[in-house]
C-alpha cells in the first residue's frame, strides 16, 4: 500500500484531526479541547536531555497557561511505555535550574504510527526520518491554527516567547490590536491600519492623549497591563 501523504498545514488552518492514546488516557483532537486555546508540541524522543529540560519546564508553567485557558498537549514517536518510565524517572531523580519532583500531568501522545507526526508536519527528513523536531503549534478555541513555530532538534525552546505568543494572540483578538517587534503586555499596541484616506486623516489631525500616529500606518494606542491580563487571565 502506498504510504498516506499529508501537507503541512498553515497558519489559518483547521487543526488536522486525531485520535490517540496518551498517558492521561485517549483524546479526540481537537474536539476535546474546544473552547481553549492548546499548545501542541512535539518533541524528538524520550530520555533525551533536551527535551527533559523542555517537559520540566512546560510542567512548571502548566498552571501559568492554564490561567490563560490554555491547555498543553505534547507528542513524540515513541511508546506509551517510554513515556511513562521517562515522566516516572522526571518525577523522581531529575533535578534542574531549581525545579525537582516535576509530576507531568498534561497528556504526552503515543505516536509509534507517526501518523500525527505526518498529519502536522514534525517530521524534517534532513533532521532525522525517525525523530519529530521540536513544532508548537498555538490552535485557538475554534481549532484553528493560529502559530506554527519549528526547532531543530539541538535547539531547546524559549518558554517565555511561547507564553508572550500565547498572550499577544488572545490580546490582539479581544482588543481588536496588532503587537508590535517585542511586545508584552502593558506595551503600547498597534492600531489597524486605515482603510481610507478619510481614516488616514482623521487619525493624523487626532488629539486623542492615549494614539499617536507615526504616520498615516502607523499608529499606536496605549494598552495598560491590568486591562489586557484581566481581560486573559483567570484569578
Amino acid at each position: 500500500m502506498e504510504k498516506e501523504v499529508f501537507s503541512m498545514p498553515r497558519i489559518g488552518d483547521k487543526a488536522p484531526e486525531f485520535k490517540a492514546i496518551t498517558t492521561q488516557g485517549e483524546i479526540n483532537f481537537p474536539a476535546d479541547y474546544s473552547g481553549s486555546w492548546v499548545i501542541l508540541f512535539s518533541h524528538p524522543a524520550d530520555f533525551t536531555p533536551v527535551c527533559t529540560s523542555e517537559f520540566m519546564t512546560f510542567a512548571s508553567m502548566e498552571k501559568q497557561f492554564n490561567a490563560a485557558n490554555c491547555k498543553l498537549v505534547g507528542l513524540s514517536v515513541d511508546g506509551l511505555y517510554s513515556h511513562i518510565a521517562w515522566l516516572r524517572t522526571i518525577k523522581e531523580k531529575i533535578e534542574y535550574k531549581g525545579m525537582k519532583d516535576v509530576e507531568v500531568t498534561f497528556p504526552l501522545i503515543e505516536d509509534i504510527t507517526m501518523e500525527v507526526a505526518s498529519k502536522y508536519g514534525m517530521m524534517m527528513p534532513g533532521e532525522s526520518n525517525t525523530k519529530a523536531v521540536r513544532a508548537v503549534f498555538v490552535i485557538d478555541p475554534k481549532g484553528i491554527i493560529r502559530t506554527i513555530i519549528y526547532y531543530p532538534l539541538s535547539l531547546g525552546r524559549n518558554f517565555d516567547e511561547l507564553y508572550r505568543v500565547l498572550i499577544a494572540l488572545q490580546t490582539a483578538d479581544v482588543f481588536s490590536v496588532a503587537t508590535p517587534a517585542d511586545w508584552r503586555p502593558g506595551d503600547d499596541v498597534i492600531v489597524p491600519t486605515a482603510g481610507s484616506c478619510g481614516v488616514a486623516k482623521e487619525r493624523m489631525e487626532s488629539k486623542a492623549e492615549d494614539v499617536k500616529c507615526y504616520d498615516w500606518f502607523f499608529c499606536t494606542k496605549k494598552l495598560d497591563k491590568d486591562t489586557v491580563l484581566n481581560k486573559i487571565i483567570k484569578k
